[in-house]
């Protein structure tokens, strides 16, 4: 999607898409172009959405369109409060030119070989140039006139010296290779395009909406607007984000979060727009327009993490920068140093020199890093990791710490009864159980809640309860059938007078394993005790050990009490524990922990650990989905609460270091092999179109291996 022009400080913020745009070819040219424009103050490309961003002033936006157009490119912008959708497709340009082109630089070939007369042999390879080579020739124009040195120009230059030179056949079969080699690499591209936009495919178009007269209706989804209720059948995937207000179903989230397992809904439960109705139907009341959804926000955020460059291609971009030129002179000086000093023939120099000049372009080095980048961003959203940039998709490799929150990250963040023990013999066990649930069934505590719940599996009676009363930081209190009752804790047993040594030590021994304890009294004695605790997910045990197996070393950072973290950590195998954590409190230990070179991460919820997860190298954000401040404000965002997600984008940020380093290293390396032969005299035109278009193939194919990983 491409938002409507912002206003920055004092100019604006313009989204530009233009189709023509595929490569560092056009960038570059584009760049040079707006670059000499004084009323142009910044520009960003995105080649792989082919949207330039331009920060001009704010009455150029013509004057910036007319020079994008006098290039030979047609731009697009959105129109004020309006958003243009996915880019279309570039449409399929006829294939018989090529295919004529073809056959015609075979004929000429052939008629070269068969001692044919020269003007047979050029006129075909005329013929294969024209009919495949105008739009080079006119790309090479625009270029030189603009005093670019791109692919286009100086395949022009090589061509036609090519054909001065008399060398027929060579010269049209190398257009007709360049400009099949060119059309694969389009098509290459458009993949790792698809990657991101095949998101946007996701959500239906239509929505079965609820109307005034109770009549249901399809219509846009884009025209729903929130508090709308909308149907949905099985199997239809939902349209909008909402709650559901009646029926029930199981809900296939992976599209966003990459679970394996449907989820379970019911009214009340939220869903998202993207998702899969896998049974049941139910309705829903929608919370959010169609560009404001959570797969919106994801697919968003993922085209500004495309448009913001990694390290490493910034490093790639700068040093093309230098390359191209020095290619340029050295092929200049083999076309006239050695006849002038050394007495070489002019043709064969000249020739190399031209040679030269189809190896100088960088194409395969600047469209390495993009494509490897955006194929990491892309296979990790698949699978319901939200990166925020290649930035953070190259540091993640470098993770040596990884603090976390507890409750919501490593426990499910919903304490459950996990001990019941009566201490005293003469009591009935249901009727105790019945007390105890009575009294936290008014209560909204977390942990009268969960003793709630586990009532509520048991089949518990409840008893009316009188006078009733919160005692706050001790528990609660009421009249059950005239006799007065207590659920408290530990302090509230104390100042009644009810502890015995044995009780105490029972006491510390629970707490010490990181549970809560609650007592039911009555007016003489301790009843009962219950203990509750945050379970731990198995997946955090899972994550942990992947992580300590990868290097990286853990904390946990808690508001609860040093026993309770203590005990927390030994459960899942983390390395440190710090407890009683307030947000400023974790803020410190991120800072000295990022004290040295080592890159620190922090899992949070993205809104109480915001300070840490804003100081930390890497900012984790657990179950971001349908959470605006996690999705905006994290670095990276876990679409669920998985923490085994952690490793995998450790593993994915290693493999896409190796893949940048695979790329680079091809680039360069044939570039260097194929610049040797021409000087040693064993290169030819044929030989160099495979060192520019054969390296951007092999780049482009390796750094699309990514979305399988």
């Amino acid at each position: 999607m491409l938002t409507p022009p912002t206003v920055v400080g004092d100019g604006v913020r313009t989204p530009i898409r233009i189709l023509q745009m595929d490569c560092p070819t056009e960038e570059a040219l584009i760049r040079k172009k707006l670059g000499a424009m004084t009323s142009v103050r910044s520009m960003e490309f995105n080649l792989m959405q082919r949207v330039l961003t331009v920060v001009h002033e704010p009455n150029a936006l013509d004057a910036v369109l007319d020079a994008v157009r006098s290039l030979g490119f047609s731009p697009e912008i959105p129109e004020t409060g309006g958003r243009l959708d996915a880019a279309p497709e570039v449409p399929n340009k006829p294939w018989w030119p090529l295919a004529l082109a073809g056959a015609a630089a075979i004929a000429s070939e052939a008629a070269s070989w068969l001692g044919q007369p020269v003007w047979l042999t050029a006129a075909l390879a005329i013929l294969a140039v024209v009919a495949c080579g105008l739009t080079t020739y006119r790309k090479g124009w625009v270029a030189i006139r603009n005093g670019n040195l791109n692919i286009n120009a100086l395949m022009s230059i090589a061509v036609t010296g090519a054909l001065v030179l008399g060398q027929w056949p060579e010269a049209a079969m190398v257009m007709v290779l360049f400009t099949i080699a060119e059309l694969i690499e389009a098509k290459s591209l458009d993949r790792a395009r698809n990657a991101i936009q095949g998101l946007m495919r996701l959500s239906p178009e239509k929505a079965t909406v609820r109307q005034p007269d109770g009549s249901w209706a399809e219509v846009e989804a884009n025209s729903v607007v929130p508090g709308a209720v909308v149907r949905v059948k099985p199997g239809e995937r939902i349209g909008l984000d909402g709650d559901i207000v009646g029926g029930r179903s199981s809900i296939n989230q992976a599209p966003i979060t990459g679970e394996s397992m449907p989820i379970e809904k019911a009214e009340g439960d939220p869903v998202f727009a993207g998702t899969i109705n896998e049974s049941g139907s139910f309705e829903y009341r929608v919370t959010a327009a169609a560009s404001n959804t959570t797969l919106a926000r994801i697919i968003h955020a993922v085209e500004e993490a495309q448009g913001a460059k990694a390290p490493t291609q910034r490093f790639v971009d700068q040093f093309a920068r230098v390359y191209t030129p020095i290619v340029f002179a050295i092929a200049l000086a083999v076309a006239v140093v050695p006849p002038l000093i050394a007495g070489g023939g002019w043709h064969d120099w000249i020739y190399k020199a031209l040679v030269l000049l189809v190896i100088a372009c960088p194409c395969a080095l600047v469209i390495s890093t993009p494509v490897s980048i955006v194929s990491g961003l892309a296979a990790a959203a698949r699978r319901g990791i939200l990166i925020k940039g290649g930035t953070y998709l190259e540091q993640g490799r470098k993770l040596a710490w990884l603090a976390l929150d507890k409750t919501g990250t490593i426990t499910h963040g919903k304490p459950v009864q996990t001990e019941f023990e009566i201490r005293v013999t003469d009591v009935d066990i249901a009727h105790v159980r019945s007390l105890a649930a009575s009294l936290a069934g008014r209560s909204g505590h977390p942990v009268s809640l969960a003793l709630a719940r586990a009532a509520e599996t048991s089949n518990v009676t409840h008893y009316p309860v009188e006078e009733f009363e919160a005692i706050p930081g001790r528990g609660v209190r009421g009249v059950v059938d005239g006799k007065s009752y207590s659920l408290g804790n530990h302090r509230l047993v104390e100042e009644l007078g009810r502890c015995s040594p044995e009780l105490e030590e029972r006491l510390d021994a629970l707490e010490r394993e990181g549970k809560t304890v609650v007592m039911l009294i009555d007016e003489s004695r301790v009843l009962a005790l219950f203990a509750v605790a945050d379970t731990v997910k198995d997946s955090s045990r899972e994550a942990i050990s992947e992580l300590h197996k990868l290097g990286v070393r853990t904390a946990m950072l808690t508001g609860d009490n040093p026993h309770t973290a203590q005990a927390i950590a030994k459960q899942v195998g983390i390395d440190r524990a710090e407890g009683n954590q307030l947000p400023e409190d974790k803020l410190r230990v991120i800072e000295r922990l990022s004290g040295g070179p080592a890159v620190v991460g922090m899992v949070g919820d993205g809104i109480n650990d915001a300070p840490a997860l804003a100081r930390a190298d890497i900012g984790f954000a657990m179950g971001a989905m349908g959470t605006d401040t996690a999705i905006e404000t994290a670095d990276v965002a876990l679409m669920d609460d998985d923490l085994r997600k952690i490793p995998a984008f450790i593993r994915l940020s290693k493999a896409t270091h190796s893949i940048l380093v695979q790329n680079i290293t091809l680039a360069l390396g044939i570039k260097v092999v194929f610049l040797t032969l021409t000087l040693a005299g064993l290169g030819t035109m044929w030989m160099a179109v495979f060192a520019d278009v054969g390296a951007s193939l092999l780049v482009v194919g390796n750094g699309l291996r990514l979305l399988r990983k």
